[in-house]
């Protein structure tokens, strides 16, 4: 049977976390990480994955409240779990587009060797001008230079982890390139996995190609069964181009999970998390991302708006941007007038992440198909509570999944690289 991979998310303050509801805890305070991490591992997930804020988001010129993606730095959280965990692994989304490579690669090389070979980069990229004014040189690229930095980036990684024998020698390095022209001498030696493994999180076409080029795992997203066999497959296939095989990229989206004693009590758990994620406030928000426009006068239990987004506004700063505004708002109408939504309704509709909602049993036959049918090779679960979201399925889904024979009862390796099935990296020389 494929055995199935499973990733926890440490979901920060934002639209997918509940942080209003009595049981969450601080986004700050170790412990919230700490609780986290252990319940993956006592789950006997593959890893532990941080997300990155790097500048507060602002709305129509204001930080607002109900989504604000503050929190702390990733690798620094990372480095102190390391010494409260053994086999979990340890995932820090670091942005390609505002650090340096030798600078990066001596913190998760680091992090790799504290860890005895847990860590893991999610490499980002960005065209956010908004966010590249907390940096020195301004630190933006126009859309079309992104991912060639990150993919010279990720490459220059490896040559600087490269730089040290699997004997334990140092050698010189120097590189030449379009973004970086950097030599020297890395100071960290080899580490336990040869090279951290690498995530790429991105469901654009150049995502996908560079995941298929330079990535182990990719972090996605997508709404049903047959959406997911169809981005497998593509990514699946774009691989063998680059000389690989299919299993050397894990396919992870991230999903939520709801549970009940039977399937109706978890639809109504569902519809009432949905409640909270989605206030009468946060729906006018979600809607004024798509429209780019103040549309604070609108009423949210009433209908759509009569006009049309506008493409150009800077309404919304520090969030990607929706690609086709016409495009959404046309979705969003069109869903609207099909079920009869107001404003907030639509909201929860169009804007809910993919979820498993059911009994135990239920949700763990759900997952088991999703992998069993080649729609993913595990799953990255975002809890909507910190730090306690995760505790249900570890104690009543994780289980039957092992039950079942699709999930590890124990890990047999001690890397992140061994729980995920990837080889180690061939020593260039």
């Amino acid at each position: 049977m494929k055995q199935m991979h499973l990733a926890a998310h440490f979901p920060g303050v934002n639209s997918t976390t509940v942080w209003t509801d009595p049981r969450s805890r601080s986004q700050i305070d170790f412990s919230s990480f700490e609780h986290l991490a252990r319940t993956a591992e006592r789950g006997k997930f593959d890893f532990f994955f941080l997300a990155e804020g790097l500048r507060l988001r602002e709305h129509n010129g204001r930080i607002h409240d109900l989504d604000v993606v503050g929190r702390p730095e990733s690798l620094t959280v990372l480095n102190a779990l390391a010494a409260v965990t053994e086999r979990l692994g340890l995932a820090a989304t670091v942005n390609a587009t505002f650090n340096e490579p030798y600078e990066l690669a001596r913190r998760l090389a680091t992090l790799d060797h504290l860890s005895d070979g847990r860590a893991a980069w999610n490499v980002v990229t960005s065209s956010d001008a908004f966010t590249g004014e907390n940096f020195r040189r301004g630190g933006y690229l126009d859309r079309a230079d992104r991912y060639t930095r990150a993919a010279e980036f990720v490459a220059t990684a490896r040559e600087l982890w490269d730089s040290w024998t699997p004997e334990g020698d140092s050698r010189p390095f120097a590189h030449s390139g379009q973004h970086f022209d950097i030599s020297g001498e890395f100071t960290v030696p080899r580490s336990p996995q040869g090279h951290p493994v690498v995530i790429q999180a991105g469901d654009s076409d150049e995502g996908r190609e560079f995941a298929a080029s330079a990535a182990d795992v990719i972090f996605t997203r997508h709404g049903t069964l047959e959406a997911g066999r169809r981005f497998y497959a593509d990514v699946k296939a774009r691989l063998a181009k680059y000389g690989r095989q299919p299993g050397d990229l894990k396919i992870m989206p991230g999903v939520t999970v709801v549970l009940g004693d039977t399937d109706a009590e978890a639809q109504q758990n569902a519809a009432e998390i949905r409640h909270q994620q989605v206030s009468p406030q946060n729906a006018i928000l979600a809607l004024e991302q798509i429209w780019g426009r103040d549309l604070s006068a609108y009423d949210p239990d009433g209908p759509l708006p009569d006009t049309d987004p506008d493409p150009g506004s800077d309404l919304v700063q520090g969030r990607v941007r929706v690609a086709d505004p016409l495009a959404a708002a046309a979705r969003w109408r069109e869903l609207s007038e099909a079920k009869g939504l107001s404003i907030r309704q639509t909201a929860i509709e169009a804007t809910a992440r993919q979820s498993f909602i059911g009994s135990p049993a239920t949700v763990a036959a759900e997952l088991e198909k999703f992998v069993a049918t080649d729609a993913a090779d595990g799953f990255i679960l975002v809890p909507h509570l910190t730090p306690g979201g995760l505790d249900g399925f570890v104690d009543r889904v994780v289980p039957l999944l092992q039950e079942r024979g699709a999930f590890r009862t124990e890990y047999t390796g001690s890397t992140l690289r061994s729980h995920l099935g990837l080889a180690r990296p061939v020593w260039k020389s």
